[in-house]
């Protein structure tokens, strides 16, 4: 298996520390890369095969949210996580717009982040709980200034089945397994299959990730 090199974009060296060394001791499958500043890490990206970039926001030089629009540019396959102190709405959002991967705040214990850095490698979109509403907020309200999913090929969609489909999208509508089973006519238990596929072919952990994920990459 090759190694998956991260790259973390942070000013404070020692929160730098803590992420390298807590990474180092999960895995030894894991190659870090550092930068200071976000032209550091662009220049850094430019000579290394970077898979992953752990972006704070507040950096001295470009702010995270140009950085990350920047990278998505540049290099539109790399994986941006943005992890930052702030649960803004508007900060969440601009992470989006902007093409981030993932939004998580820095109290994430360090396990989490290696679980979510392994999900967004595999290609899932993650957002913190705690600010993962402020996205479905936007798209059930249709927002579309506030909400500009990037384009994105549709790599899961052919591997949902039309109901799977239907049931993804009910989700995002915010309804419940057991509004979705009166919806469709279905058992309860046929219901929660349903969304256990839906979570294990979108590569995701809970309803609020995989409607996100649909929103991003447009399944629905």
């Amino acid at each position: 298996m090759s190694k998956l090199n991260i790259l973390i974009v942070e000013d404070h060296a020692l929160t730098r520390f803590g992420l390298r060394t807590a990474f180092e001791d999960s895995s030894s499958n894991i190659c870090i890369y550092e930068a200071e500043n976000a032209q550091k890490g662009l220049n850094i990206l430019g000579k290394e095969n970077i898979d992953i970039v752990i972006m704070d926001l507040g950096l001295p030089d470009i702010d995270g949210i140009e950085a990350t629009k920047i990278i998505k540019t540049k290099y539109p396959s790399k994986k941006v996580i943005i992890l930052s102190s702030h649960e803004k709405e508007e900060d969440v959002m601009k992470a989006l717009n902007a093409g981030a991967n993932s939004y998580c705040t820095k109290d994430v214990e360090p396990e989490r982040l290696l679980e979510i850095v392994n999900s967004v490698s595999k290609g899932a979109a993650w957002f913190d709980p705690k600010v993962a509403q402020f996205v479905l907020n936007a798209a059930s309200s249709g927002n579309n200034e506030s909400l500009q999913i990037t384009n994105q090929t549709k790599t899961t969609e052919s591997n949902l089945t039309a109901r799977e489909r239907q049931v993804l999208t009910l989700i995002s509508d915010g309804f419940t397994n057991n509004e979705i089973a009166q919806k469709l006519d279905v058992s309860i238990n046929t219901t929660k299959a349903h969304v256990c596929n839906i979570l294990q072919k979108l590569g995701v952990q809970d309803r609020t990730q995989a409607a996100i994920k649909a929103l991003k990459d447009k399944i629905i």
